[in-house]
């Protein structure tokens, strides 16, 4: 089809992408190797208009301007050039072809053989299909991205602050009986008022979102009749998915970020940038790969194949300047554009390998670092990818924080009963030193988490010895098998009263224990209320019931969010628990007051042999509640209360002596996980006498401040 209706002029090759600027559309779209390039225009209902060779191409960059062109107008491309596999190229003009530059899409990719750029004849991937997958693919579309943000700020919440909520846009409200129907599962449903309440009431500071960039549903899976319900399947770097949008609109986006920033809520997003949703070199060609397959993937030397660092087939080339390019204008884009406050990377040491070996110095780092606008919002990585050499947690550059798998296990091992963790847990409880400071790095460079999306939810974790992945159809051989899980005596649910009293105290200390260490923690989606998966521990393919919250909470889900909330608090109204420097074990103000000591049951500082006692499961924290160096906003030095956290793994309950320093202290309890509500009468202890720390708790004790006396029975 060509062109005899459209005036095209030549336009400019930057901006990237379809650019509305009052009057017309610049298009501009990068390839190296291609020989000609088509754009390609759609009517509504997705029939093809008109076909415009593309007459410019300046650096590498093709571009044309349509002075007639408007928001709305539907697009795509075709790139002409060789389909030669052997060589690293696979142009095939036959495929439409979505922008990488594209900031909204319309319609569904609906499956089938003409997505792939060869023939299915049994000759794998040498021989190029003239099947046209124009009907079947989502179309690019025009967009005004103006809108009235008015005194929208972001909140800037400094990291000691902070505490991340992880939750999937869908998931949180599709189930909520308070957020209007036709919103639920929207971004609109996650701005409800019901949605931002919860949030407000659990007392997070922060949601991070799990993929919300344009994504696609895995064929394989589709065939199977399942989605892919997480979304790191990313096919649109610049693009909300539409699928989450009640109006089919951006500003949907944007008017949710607003309305959480006016909460005082951050959005951070969860970004895939490390490989696209066209897989393998038996993959479909979608955009990246029928664009210019040898400058945006990272080839092997049989430039057919593909190196993948990612398990999911493919992996971006951050070698080349356009794909870092690309990545920068995404990322920039959603922080003027759409004013989000951060991102977590998905396989982020995917992102930083230059050669084949991780190099935490690589371009994509120093980039960021050097940017005016990326290098000032929330950075956190998620250290490893599958490759050698891929887990990294402790090694990414200052200004990156990560997450902290090491927090994960040693915490779950600790209270599943395993012995000699007590250094171990020492260290992740003050925030990681050991793999922080020496870069210079604080406390706040460990995102502490127990569960995330990937894994069992909090319930499910002292649940259930083994996943049960058996509805995702892959013979429950997805997912990880060592999970540090205990199911206390029964697999799954149970009437066993006993256990059930046992499984609600664990996941109380491990919850007290998140938001009680130094670093920041982040919260599940649904864990504070007892969410379960029923054992399925890699859920991304359940876009149903298993994954979205429930609601309907019982008796003991409703004392749990309780308990949360109160944890939340003392967290919050305690900046002993968020310091901003790693504790150093010195003397404070030339007296003999560390501002950390770590004593055994009997009260003692813990000696050598005990800290490498195979058999220790209990530990006593004292803190000094003068916090050296410490200032607030204003500058005025920071004082609070001294404090005691005792831990107790054991299955026995441990005796353990009130510290003789200081003197005069009456310590306080303001909390004992063995409690239901993790509160008992509020009594006082004075130095040398014994606190009952019963088996399997923790209990968190200060000195000189007055708490409210709440009467709270065991269960």
């Amino acid at each position: 089809m060509s062109t005899n209706n459209t005036t095209v002029w030549p336009g400019n090759p930057y901006p990237l992408g379809a650019t509305w600027d009052g009057e017309g559309v610049n298009f501009a779209l990068f390839s190296e190797n291609a020989e000609a390039v088509d754009l390609c225009l759609f009517d509504p209902s997705g029939n093809e208009l008109e076909r415009i060779r593309i007459p410019e191409h300046t650096d590498q960059i093709w571009h044309c301007y349509l002075p007639e062109g408007r928001p709305g107008l539907l697009y795509g491309y075709r790139v002409h050039g060789p389909y030669d596999p052997e060589n690293g190229h696979r142009f095939n003009p036959n495929k439409l072809l979505l922008d990488p530059y594209t900031k909204a899409t319309v319609g569904p990719l609906d499956w089938s053989t003409h997505h792939f750029g060869y023939k299915f004849s049994g000759d794998e991937d040498f021989s190029m299909s003239e099947m046209d997958n124009a009907a079947g693919m989502p179309k690019c579309r025009v967009v005004d991205t103006a809108f009235t943000w008015g005194d929208d700020r972001p909140p800037k919440i400094p990291w000691r602050d902070t505490i991340i909520y992880e939750t999937h846009v869908k998931g949180f409200t599709k189930l909520h009986p308070d957020v209007p129907e036709d919103i639920r599962g929207t971004y609109a449903g996650l701005a409800s008022a019901p949605a931002i309440e919860h949030l407000k009431r659990l007392g997070v500071t922060a949601v991070e979102l799990m993929p919300v960039h344009l994504f696609v549903d895995d064929k394989h899976l589709v065939d199977r009749g399942l989605k892919n319900y997480w979304g790191y399947n990313s096919i649109g770097f610049l693009a909300p998915d539409m699928r989450y949008s009640a109006t089919g609109s951006i500003s949907e986006f944007k008017t949710m970020v607003k309305r959480l920033h006016s909460a005082g809520l951050e959005v951070i997003l969860d970004v895939v940038y490390n490989h696209t949703a066209e897989g393998n070199h038996l993959g479909p060609t979608l955009s990246f790969r029928g664009i210019d397959n040898a400058a945006y993937y990272r080839l092997t030397d049989d430039k057919r194949f593909y190196m993948d660092y990612t398990g999911t087939g493919n992996t971006l080339n951050m070698m080349h300047p356009r794909v870092l390019q690309l990545i920068m204008d995404s990322l920039r884009y959603w922080i003027l554009e759409m004013h989000v406050d951060g991102f977590r990377f998905d396989l982020a040491s995917a992102l930083a390998r230059e050669l084949h070996e991780v190099d935490r110095l690589g371009a994509f780092f120093d980039i960021i670092r050097q940017d005016p606008v990326i290098s000032q919002v929330k950075l956190i990585a998620e250290p490893w990818d599958v490759g050698e050499g891929g887990y990294q947690v402790g090694n990414f550059p200052v200004g990156w924080t990560e997450w902290n798998g090491k927090y994960r296990d040693a915490v779950r091992a600790y209270w599943k009963g395993d012995g000699g963790l007590v250094d171990e847990v020492a260290y992740r409880l003050t925030g990681s030193s050991d793999l922080y400071e020496g870069d210079g790095r604080r406390p706040n460079a460990s995102i502490n988490f127990v569960t995330a999306h990937d894994g069992f939810t909090l319930q499910d974790l002292v649940s259930y010895n083994e996943k049960h992945n058996e509805e995702n159809g892959e013979d429950n051989n997805d997912g990880e098998s060592h999970n540090d899980s205990w199911n206390h005596g029964a697999e799954g649910p149970t009437d066993d009263r006993a256990i059930r009293r046992l499984r609600a105290r664990q996941k109380r200390n491990i919850l007290a224990t998140l938001l009680l260490s130094q670093g920041v923690p982040m919260i599940l989606s649904g864990d504070e209320m007892g969410r379960t998966q029923n054992g399925n521990n890699n859920a991304y393919c359940q876009d149903n019931d298993t994954s979205w919250l429930s609601w309907d909470l019982s008796a003991s889900d409703r004392r749990f969010f309780e308990f949360a909330r109160r944890v939340v608090r003392i967290r919050r109204d305690h900046p002993v628990f968020r310091r901003r420097r790693f504790f150093g074990g010195r003397s404070l103000g030339g007296e003999d007051v560390k501002d950390i000591a770590w004593l055994d049951p009997a009260g003692r500082e813990m000696s050598d042999e005990e800290w490498n006692d195979s058999f220790a499961r209990s530990l006593g924290m004292q803190i000094a509640g003068v916090l050296e160096g410490e200032r607030d906003a204003r500058g005025r030095p920071e004082e609070d209360d001294d404090f005691l956290l005792l831990l107790n793994a054991h299955h026995e309950e441990t005796p353990f002596t009130v510290p003789a320093h200081p003197e005069d202290a009456r310590w306080r309890v303001i909390l004992d996980t063995s409690y239901s509500g993790g509160l008992e009468a509020g009594s006082f202890h004075k130095p040398g006498g014994e606190y009952p720390l019963r088996a399997r708790s923790i209990a968190v004790l200060a000195n000189a401040r007055e708490w409210e006396t709440v009467e709270d029975e065991d269960e």
